[in-house]
C-alpha cells in the first residue's frame, strides 16, 4: 500500500488535471453552433440511431445489456504482473489492493488499444459519409462504454453492479460536458462513496438521459465533415480516436481519484484506532 505522502501527491496530480478541464475543445465549440441546422438535414435513419442509443443506454444502466464487459481479460493482465509465471486466477479484491502505479499502467495500455480500434472503426464507417454515420454512432458509444468499464476494473471496481454502471455513465457525461457541467459532476463524484450520498446516487439514475443528449450533440460537427464521402475516412478515424482517448482519460483520472480517496480514508481509519 502506498504511503500517505504518495497518495496525497497522486491526488494533487489528479486535481491539477481537473483544473485543466476548463472548457470545451475549440472544435467542440464550433460543432455546437450548427447542430440544430444539421439535425434538420440529418436523414431519418440517423436520427433513429440516436434514439436507439438512448434505449441502449437504458439497458446498460439496468442490466449492462450488450455492453457489459468480462472481467477475466483485465484480471489476467494483473495476474501477469502480480504473479508472473503462475497461471493462477486472481480476484477483484486483489486488483483493488494492487499498487496504484500498476493500475495506471494497465489502464493506459487499454486506452491506447481501444483508441486504435476506434480509429479503424471510424475510418471504416467514414467511407460512406453521412450514410454510414448511422453505423458509427452505436459503435462509438459501445467502445466508449467498454473502455470505461475496463478502466473501472483496472482500479478494482465492478461494472456488473448497477451503482458502478452509473459511475461509468457519469464519466462519459464528464468527457462531453462544458465547464459548468464538469464542476457539477466532479462535486457529485467526490461524494459517490459516502454512505449518506447513496440516496443521491439513486436519484441521479433518473437524470441520466442528459448524458446521451450531450453525447449525441457532439456528433453535430462530425456530421458536417462526414457528409463528404471518402473524406469522412480521415475525419472518422481521427475523431473516433480522439473521442475514445478523451473518454478513457476522464475515466482514468476519475477512477484514480476515487481509489486514492478510498485508500486515504482507510489510512485515517486505521490511524484513528
Amino acid at each position: 500500500m502506498e504511503s500517505r505522502e504518495t497518495l496525497l501527491q497522486a491526488l494533487k496530480e489528479v486535481e491539477a488535471w481537473e483544473r485543466d478541464q476548463n472548457d470545451l475543445w475549440f472544435w467542440e465549440k464550433l460543432g455546437r453552433l450548427p447542430f440544430v441546422l444539421l439535425d434538420r438535414i440529418t436523414p431519418a435513419f440517423v436520427r433513429e440511431k440516436l434514439g436507439t442509443a438512448v434505449d441502449e443506454m437504458t439497458a446498460f444502466l439496468e442490466t449492462g445489456g450488450t455492453y457489459l464487459v468480462q472481467a477475466e481479460p483485465i484480471y489476467q493482465r494483473f495476474c501477469q504482473r502480480l504473479k508472473p509465471g503462475k497461471p493462477t486466477d486472481i480476484g477483484g479484491e486483489e486488483i483493488a489492493a494492487a499498487p496504484l502505479a500498476m493500475m495506471n499502467e494497465v489502464a493506459m495500455e487499454l486506452r491506447e488499444s481501444r483508441a486504435t480500434f476506434a480509429a479503424v472503426q471510424g475510418a471504416t464507417t467514414g467511407i460512406g459519409g453521412i450514410f454510414t454515420l448511422a453505423l458509427d454512432i452505436p459503435l462509438l458509444l459501445g467502445t466508449s462504454l467498454k473502455i470505461l468499464q475496463e478502466i473501472a476494473l483496472c482500479y478494482g471496481y465492478r461494472p456488473n453492479e448497477k451503482k458502478e454502471r452509473l459511475f461509468v455513465v457519469k464519466c462519459l457525461q464528464f468527457a462531453s460536458s462544458d465547464i459548468v457541467g464538469k464542476k457539477a459532476i466532479l462535486a457529485e463524484l467526490s461524494r459517490f462513496d459516502e454512505p449518506n450520498a447513496q440516496k443521491d446516487v439513486i436519484a441521479q439514475l433518473q437524470g441520466w438521459r442528459e448524458v446521451v443528449v450531450t453525447y449525441t450533440e457532439n456528433f453535430g460537427w462530425k456530421k458536417l465533415f462526414q457528409m463528404v464521402p471518402i473524406a469522412g475516412i480521415l475525419f472518422g478515424a481521427y475523431l473516433n480516436r480522439s473521442t475514445v482517448k478523451d473518454v478513457a482519460e476522464a475515466g482514468m483520472m476519475l477512477y484514480r481519484k476515487r481509489r486514492i480517496l478510498e485508500r486515504l480514508r482507510e489510512q485515517n481509519h486505521f490511524a484513528g484506532q
